[in-house]
């Protein structure tokens, strides 16, 4: 009935590295990236108004802490006080050597001019002519003096007025600036704090997948663990009355493969590999037993087989789900016979299931492979998640399964195909 296989292609020995465990960064870099991109408002702040502050700060310091006007006038006050007591005649000539020092004094102390060689860089009056001219010490000197001391002092005027002009400019651009850095800031902590609103929300959206995989895997754990317990139940009570040792022997074989379905299917640490990212443990396995298991029962399901061996690399006990749930599935929601047929087409193996039932309509076939979903006949008890589960281990498989209707167009033919397998731990 079947002709010679190509033998199927090696399976790595080794499992495939997960996706989600590729490019993951070390617990202390993470943290160290976050503390850093916490601090960077403080430090950015910190970095703009040191350069928008430095422009007034240095101008300051050119003008030695600060202008000041007043050595200036008061030394055009002393000169011409000096000069006014010269030329009155009702002064006292006890107090002009008084206002003479006093005059003398300011001239020839250059420390409390302030900016002194600025100010003079303004115009041709110089603070050692007024000395020299009150050296001198007559009416003319003096007077002379005293115009070159007015001389002096409009030139310090002039000097203040644009000093004045730079301090306003700059304290404008360092307003302007704080402003800036106000709303550079402000945006910043904005960004990240969405970023921060982000990654929360994401941790949780990433929290709650998680959440929702282990309910996932834990009901198709609970759904895939019901036929064996059932079947071991009932060998048990049927062990009970059993009369001949071929009967005891037949019921303690049923409990021992019940036993080691269950513990294949139960392993809580694998749930992952067993119910969602499928690993699969491959053997090089005949078929046939496979699907003539399903028909030893007797009832309404029967079996056909090739005559030759049809040997495939698959996980025995996933391919064993994977026929367990397709025959429970036309029990359940049909009434007549159900029909197994093993065969191979286009050098790859073939399932199919088929039942006498109301058939299913072709726009809901596809989504009868979504989880928790059920077809026409909804009331009859059941989860929903036998053909999502038999989906993805036929695909895990390299293979796939698919609705049809059959040829007479009575009931539903359920097809899989077995292909290359795409993740394994082991092949043998």
């Amino acid at each position: 009935m079947s002709r010679a296989r190509p033998a199927a292609p090696e399976q790595s020995k080794k499992s495939v590295a997960r996706p989600e465990q590729a490019g993951r960064k070390p617990r202390t870099v993470v943290t160290a990236r976050e503390v850093l991109l916490a601090a960077l408002p403080a430090l950015l702040t910190v970095l703009l108004l040191t350069l928008v502050t430095r422009p007034a700060y240095t101008k300051l310091l050119e003008n030695d802490n600060g202008w000041s006007p007043y050595a200036y006038q008061a030394l055009v006050q002393d000169i011409l006080r000096y000069q006014v007591g010269l030329l009155d005649p009702a002064q006292p000539a006890e107090e002009l050597p008084e206002l003479r020092d006093h005059a003398r004094s300011s001239s020839r102390n250059p420390g409390q001019f302030t900016s002194l060689a600025r100010v003079e860089s303004y115009g041709d009056a110089r603070l050692a002519t007024v000395n020299r001219l009150l050296l001198q010490d007559t009416a003319e000197s003096v007077a002379a003096a005293g115009a070159e001391a007015i001389l002096l002092n409009s030139q310090a005027n002039n000097f203040g007025q644009e000093t004045g002009g730079e301090y306003f400019k700059a304290i404008s651009e360092m307003r302007y600036a704080l402003i800036l850095t106000a709303i550079i800031t402000g945006l910043l902590s904005m960004l990240l704090t969405v970023r921060a609103l982000w990654l929360w929300r994401t941790e949780r959206e990433r929290r709650s997948q998680r959440e929702a995989r282990q309910r996932e895997a834990l009901s198709l754990a609970s759904h895939e663990l019901r036929r064996p317990l059932q079947s071991l139940m009932l060998a048990s009570d049927l062990l009970r009355h059993a009369e001949t040792p071929e009967q005891r022997q037949h019921l303690l074989t049923l409990i021992e493969d019940s036993a080691t379905q269950l513990a294949s299917r139960a392993d809580l640490t694998r749930l992952n590999d067993l119910y969602l990212d499928v690993t699969l443990k491959l053997m090089r396995t005949d078929l046939r037993p496979l699907v003539l298991r399903a028909a030893e029962t007797g009832g309404r399901v029967t079996a056909a087989v090739p005559d030759a061996p049809l040997i495939w690399p698959v996980d025995i006990n996933r391919a064993r789900q994977v026929i367990e749930n397709l025959v429970e599935n036309a029990l359940k929601y049909t009434s007549g016979p159900v029909n197994l047929t093993l065969s191979e087409q286009d050098g790859q193996p073939e399932i199919d299931v088929r039942d006498f039932g109301p058939g299913i309509a072709p726009e809901l076939r596809e989504q009868l492979f979504l989880p928790y979903e059920r077809g026409p006949s909804g009331l009859i008890e059941g989860h929903g998640l036998g053909l999502s589960l038999v989906r993805r281990y036929a695909r895990a498989h390299g293979g796939d399964v698919t609705l049809h209707t059959p040829e007479d167009g009575a009931g539903t033919l359920v097809r899989v195909r077995f292909g290359t397998p795409l993740l394994s731990e082991q092949s043998v």
